[in-house]
């Protein structure tokens, strides 16, 4: 049975979100057990061997140097705070609560370009961008007895996130993404073993911890594979709306793993929020401008 490039490209955009959510799942899970710098440290152990792999495998090695070129330095600098502060939330917050909060993601990237690039943003836009972020507000609920001060670290984190993937944007061409993404790769999980002693320590993992350390980077890999399959398949006006597939995998998974019920005021936020995500890429679709909208709000995961 053949499928559309559309179709296909949408399958994976799913396939892409349903393992992200995994990888969270399985994070949050661990945290249980072990503190988050020694996850940082023994997932990114196991995602530098498979990245570095697959980049010898590519031939997207390049010189240790690559590092210092601004914009990659200010990626790898999103990443670490993206990860440290989302990681941190997501061990005290529900998976659906986290997940909500990074939909407002490509949102704050179209902002940033907008207030640091200069690129054109029409009133309309404007207006989704605000109510996005009203819909962030009611699932943080600031100053009300629902508020959970971890919910500011996720709001942070989607703030690294926004630099990390503007930082992305001027990384020269010349530099093989793949490559990027191992050395993001090799310092964020050495900031997970620097972090490792302030957090408690090392916590002798079971082998049953290790092999979903070990599947978490896997579903991670997977995913931002599919996401570029996805992305170069199908029509992004078809493709990047199943982004939002993520908030319904993490509402699934929040509830059968961690038995989370989202409430009234968070599903509520979230659905302001992926309303408007949808309507601001409406705009930029009818304005033949998708740079945000294609971006599928990918969390930090040191990948």
């Amino acid at each position: 049975m053949s499928f559309s490039p559309s179709l296909r490209g949408s399958v994976l955009m799913a396939t892409a979100m349903a393992g992200f959510s995994l990888n969270d799942a399985l994070t949050k899970f661990l945290t249980l057990h072990m503190n988050f710098g020694q996850v940082m440290l023994v997932r990114g152990l196991f995602a530098v061997v498979l990245i570095g792999a697959l980049a010898t495998q590519r031939k997207a090695l390049r010189p240790l140097r690559i590092l210092f070129v601004p914009s990659v330095a200010l990626r790898v600098f999103g990443e670490i705070g993206g990860t440290v502060t989302f990681l941190a939330s997501l061990a005290h917050l529900p998976l659906a609560n986290v997940s909500s909060i990074f939909q407002s993601l490509p949102l704050a990237i179209t902002l940033g370009a907008a207030l640091i690039f200069g690129e054109q943003v029409g009133w309309r836009r404007w207006l989704a961008i605000a109510a996005g972020f009203v819909g962030v507000l009611i699932v943080v609920r600031p100053g009300v007895e629902g508020f959970n001060q971890f919910s500011l670290l996720a709001l942070l984190s989607v703030a690294f996130c926004t630099v990390r993937d503007l930082a992305t944007k001027r990384i020269p061409t010349e530099i093989p993404s793949l490559f990027v993404t191992f050395l993001t790769t090799i310092v964020v999980t050495i900031v997970g073993a620097i972090l490792l002693v302030p957090l408690g320590g090392w916590t002798p993992p079971s082998n049953g911890a290790l092999a979903l350390l070990l599947l978490a980077a896997v579903l991670v890999l997977i995913g931002y594979q599919c996401v570029i399959l996805a992305l170069r398949a199908g029509d992004i006006s078809a493709v990047a709306p199943f982004r939002y597939s993520q908030l319904l995998w993490a509402m699934l998974l929040g509830y059968l793993v961690f038995g989370d019920v989202p409430d009234g005021p968070m599903v509520l936020g979230a659905s302001v929020i992926v309303l408007s995500g949808l309507y601001a890429f409406h705009r930029e679709r009818v304005r033949n401008r998708l740079p945000a909208a294609s971006a599928p709000s990918m969390p930090p995961d040191g990948l």
